[in-house]
């Protein structure tokens, strides 16, 4: 344990970042969630994680070490094999004559020190690192598991006649799925094509092929994902749907499995729910503090609805989720409708959507309603029952947390209207819509500056908008990423979020009764303070966060 429980909380109520009360809370919640206190403070995001831990810098006296501009080597990754770094979460930094410097999430792990120490034979200096920091380092191992999988690739090209036989099925599937998990793919495509088998993940939102495996290997490995997610091996000409779980170093992976005959063979396409995406907060994702205000105060409301929308892959549950952590407590009847339940949250009541038994959104909203439920999760408003239901428990003293799919957040409200809801019940239930999408985050390991001329971006944004943000510069400073290993030569690493966060006060409410168009609602919010998506990506942007092109390409403004 990095500090006790009793120094952090004196050092919580000291800095008067929680009451007595509160503190009181937070425990009762980690003990709900089985979480550390650290763990729980990061989940309720009462603090940052980056603050966090400079704070158990100088609690502790280790010394906090940020990884991103740190150069780590092969050489010095070789000091420690990957199996124990992944487990303690544990890098080696810096190499010097008689000594080794290690960043660690916990450097109170003096035995790990130890037996690293009599391995090297140097002195140890332990550092304190995020879990954050510790996690996108470990990636740089990536390129053993890269090898590893050639070898056993070109391995199966020496003689296909003896592929069946010989080569390791197994373990080939079980390294294309750690192989994914390490590079943080979210989906993993065995494609059957006339002459090979073609693997892809997709990375931060595009698909990227890896790999090409001989045909012959193709069934087989479509065999052994049938059986570790307990699916009908024999049948092959229908669509099959599953689930497996795979014991990973860092956590026990849920993975979603997806069948279908396509013509060359059968396709799987494997969906990872890795708890990294639980991990996340509303500042992990992006969120600015004048919006997470804003969504803060609607939360802490005992009624009314929070409407997350935007196209699939948006990352609205993952935001819905960061909310049920917040909101999470003992105190609390929590209970969600999902289709499917993507991660477990501790503490929560989850329901899966089941068609066969009639289970559908409706009829499940139906019954948590008699569960006597103080929040309810609703994972998708699709149909005119949803809707209504959905809406009369907002107006019975419920807060409702449910996902929408429409372009930005004013055109949710007429798309509710569309589905029969009275307009005035409308505007009496929406507390706040926030409308996403996810642009590709810039690698820090090759981001560098990029200098745009104002008839540049005349080209790419309309006059006003350059005039809002960028007043009458003639060169606007954004940033570019060059390619580099760490990022697959993309010049991109990981997402971050663009928000527009619509709060509904008395003006919205009498557009909204009157039936006002998506337009006059719109323009009312940003009358109001609201940023647009726009406005937040293009401020990702001056920030260094993510790019224009990005930024316009998930805004949809055309180049002009």
């Amino acid at each position: 344990m990095i500090i006790s429980d009793e120094k952090l909380q004196e050092f919580l109520i000291g800095k008067k970042i929680l009451s007595a009360t509160a503190y009181d809370d937070l425990v009762a919640f980690a003990n709900n969630a089985d979480l550390s206190l650290v763990d729980a403070i990061l989940d309720k995001e009462l603090i940052t994680e980056s603050k966090l831990y400079q704070y158990l810098s100088e609690l502790t006296k280790f010394p906090l070490i940020s990884l991103v501009d740190v150069s780590l080597t092969p050489e010095l990754l070789s000091i420690i094999p990957e199996s124990v770094a992944r487990q303690h979460g544990v890098v080696v930094f810096q190499r010097l004559p008689k000594e080794i410097h290690l960043a660690m999430s916990d450097p109170s792990l003096t035995e790990v020190q130890q037996i690293i120490s009599k391995k090297v034979g140097l002195k140890v200096v332990p550092h304190l690192a995020t879990r954050t920091d510790i996690s996108n380092a470990l990636q740089n191992y990536r390129q053993e598991v890269r090898q590893t999988f050639a070898k056993l690739i070109e391995s199966s090209h020496l003689d296909n006649d003896l592929v069946n036989e010989q080569t390791p099925i197994a373990k080939i599937a079980d390294l294309i799925i750690e192989f994914a998990y390490q590079d943080r793919a979210s989906d993993i495509h065995i494609e059957p094509e006339e002459k090979h088998s073609l693997i892809r993940f997709r990375l931060d939102g595009v698909l990227h092929d890896i790999a090409k495996l001989p045909k012959n290997m193709h069934e087989r490995i479509i065999a052994r994902v049938k059986i570790l997610s307990k699916l009908k091996t024999d049948e092959h000409l229908s669509p099959q749907d599953g689930k497996m779980r795979l014991q990973l170093a860092e956590e026990n992976l849920d993975i979603r499995v997806s069948i279908i005959p396509v013509a060359d063979g059968e396709k799987a396409v494997l969906r990872l729910l890795s708890s990294r995406s639980r991990k996340f907060s509303l500042v992990d994702l992006g969120m600015s503090p004048a919006d997470l205000a804003k969504v803060t105060q609607s939360i802490k409301k005992s009624y009314g609805m929070v409407l997350s929308t935007g196209p699939t892959g948006s990352g609205k549950t993952t935001s819905i989720y960061s909310l049920l952590k917040i909101l999470n407590s003992r105190d609390q009847n929590i209970t969600t409708i999902e289709d499917p339940i993507e991660y477990r949250i501790q503490g929560i009541n989850q329901i899966q959507v089941n068609p066969r038994t009639n289970l559908n959104f409706a009829n499940g909203l139906r019954s948590i309603l008699r569960q006597d439920p103080n929040i309810i999760f609703v994972g998708e408003i699709r149909d005119n029952d949803t809707a209504s239901i959905a809406v009369n428990a907002a107006l019975t003293g419920h807060l409702v947390l449910t996902t929408l799919h429409t372009n930005d957040a004013a055109t949710a409200i007429p798309r509710f209207i569309d589905m029969k809801v009275e307009p005035f019940l409308v505007a009496s239930t929406i507390n706040l819509i926030i409308a996403q999408r996810l642009v590709r985050q810039i690698c820090p390991k090759c981001r560098q500056e990029n200098i745009i001329s104002l008839a540049e971006l005349k080209r790419s944004l309309p006059q006003e908008v350059i005039k809002k943000h960028f007043g009458s510069a003639t060169k606007v400073k954004f940033f570019h990423g060059l390619g580099c290993a760490h990022c697959h030569h993309t010049g991109f690493s990981g997402r971050v979020g663009v928000f527009e966060v619509l709060e509904i006060n008395n003006k919205i409410r009498q557009l909204i009764t009157s039936r006002a168009d998506s337009e006059s609602i719109l323009a009312a919010a940003v009358a109001n303070g609201m940023s647009t998506m726009l406005d937040d990506g293009l401020t990702k942007c001056q920030s260094g966060h993510t790019t224009l092109e990005e930024v316009l390409r998930v805004t949809k403004i055309e180049s002009i």
